[in-house]
């Protein structure tokens, strides 16, 4: 928006349509006059199966049906009901048991976390740290309460991890502030479905660490995807790594319910920090339940419920993680097939390891979406190039679409 009518710009460009459920809306439009087979929608963050349908695990609807009217009408507690913390504290840490200080504050979707963080450990007009390429909202929510997104070049020429940039913009917003929040998306990135490895954590955290001890570093995790890379042993072995850190430095993880347990539209989720001494995981939960008060107040309690007799139940949680490995293989072969078709049409993308999203790099986003749009297939084109959602779209459209990616950039 250009002008202001009545409302304030303060410092906001709002856009009069959000760019990514637009473009959706687009494929939609021309789905209802052409017809599915004529249209490749790889814009939804949602699983959908190759009938391009939600997938709702079936296990997770069962349980549903057994709730009575006062476990989804009743409010909620703001910091989420008492037997959804352990119940959520295991599905983030798997088998991990933390050593360090945990609390656990609910929130809406992943997204209202992201938010609660930013507002809780930093101050207004300060700038907080992602790689450059990010999910947009990072920025929004930033912008929205008085901060910056400042970013760090994700990907050394070599396809790793640049930990010389991210050190050196570490360093250089420190040397204007005196705390940072820092949002480290892994693993399966949105939008690039790139995984940190352990080699690329130590990078993190010895940097972290230089930082001195007179600064606050706040690591928020965003782990929307971890359910859905892989193996959930294997892509949790970098949570080790956050503890025992120096007491200016607090790890919080940002689960995400909406993904794991495809509960997107009951929005639920959780922060859990990992504080080296009681007092900050004390000061966390007091002052996130606080933020949350003032906001969204409190989480939707159905979600919640749900999720606490999972946990409750050791035969009903092994068929939900049944029922999800089915989906997440189905996904994990969608991302190959997409991978393996940019490499045989020679067409660069940011190296893949899992998730929901790939990206392609690409100098005029825009104008290549365009195109792409006017043969059915609908991208979302960010600032560095093309995401493309194999989370909602056939194996066999997955082999497809690089080609064609490849034509329209040419």
């Amino acid at each position: 928006m250009a002008d202001y009518i009545m409302a304030q710009a303060n410092g906001r460009t709002i856009p009069k349509e959000d760019k990514i459920f637009g473009i959706s809306n687009r494929a939609k439009a021309m789905i209802a006059k052409e017809g599915r087979d004529k249209v490749v929608n790889a814009t939804i963050g949602a699983l959908l199966d190759d009938d391009g349908k939600l997938v709702v695990l079936s296990s997770v609807a069962d349980v549903f049906k057994t709730l009575a009217p006062e476990d989804y009408a009743e409010y909620a507690p703001i910091g989420g009901i008492a037997e959804f913390k352990p119940a959520i504290r295991k599905a983030a840490f798997f088998d991990f048991e933390p050593k360090s200080f945990t609390e656990v504050v609910a929130t809406p979707g992943g997204t209202g976390g992201i938010r609660d963080i930013i507002g809780n450990y930093s101050k207004p007009g300060d700038a907080v740290l992602t790689s450059d390429w990010y999910w947009a909202n990072y920025k929004s929510i930033a912008g929205e309460i008085g901060r910056t997104l400042e970013t760090y070049t994700l990907l050394n020429e070599e396809g790793t991890f640049n930990k010389e940039d991210f050190s050196a913009k570490l360093n250089e917003i420190l040397a204007k502030q005196d705390s940072l929040v820092i949002i480290i998306n892994t693993p399966a990135h949105n939008p690039t479905g790139y995984s940190m490895t352990l080699g690329d954590w130590d990078c993190i955290i010895d940097a972290v660490k230089e930082a001195g001890s007179d600064k606050k570093i706040t690591l928020y995790v965003d782990v929307a995807y971890i359910d859905f890379a892989g193996d959930e042993s294997e892509y949790r072995k970098f949570l080790p790594k956050l503890e025992g850190l120096p007491e200016n430095i607090l790890p919080v993880i940002g689960y995400s319910a909406s993904k794991t347990f495809t509960l997107y539209g009951m929005r639920c989720g959780a922060m859990i920090c990992m504080a080296p001494t009681a007092e900050i995981a004390a000061e966390f939960k007091q002052v996130c339940e606080f933020s949350a008060r003032a906001s969204w107040s409190n989480s939707p309690r159905a979600a919640q419920k749900v999720i606490a007799k999972i946990y409750e139940d050791e035969d009903l949680l092994a068929k939900v993680n049944a029922e999800r490995a089915y989906y997440r293989d189905l996904l994990i072969k969608r991302g190959k097939a997409f991978e393996q078709a940019a490499s045989d049409a020679d067409l660069e993308i940011v190296p893949f390891d899992a998730g929901f999203f790939a990206s392609v790099p690409c100098d005029n986003p825009d104008e290549v979406s365009k195109k792409l749009e006017a043969e059915g297939i609908f991208l979302v084109p960010l600032a560095k190039g093309l995401r493309v959602s194999v989370a909602s779209v056939s194996e066999a459209r997955c082999r497809e679409i690089p080609a064609k990616i490849k034509a329209a950039m040419k």
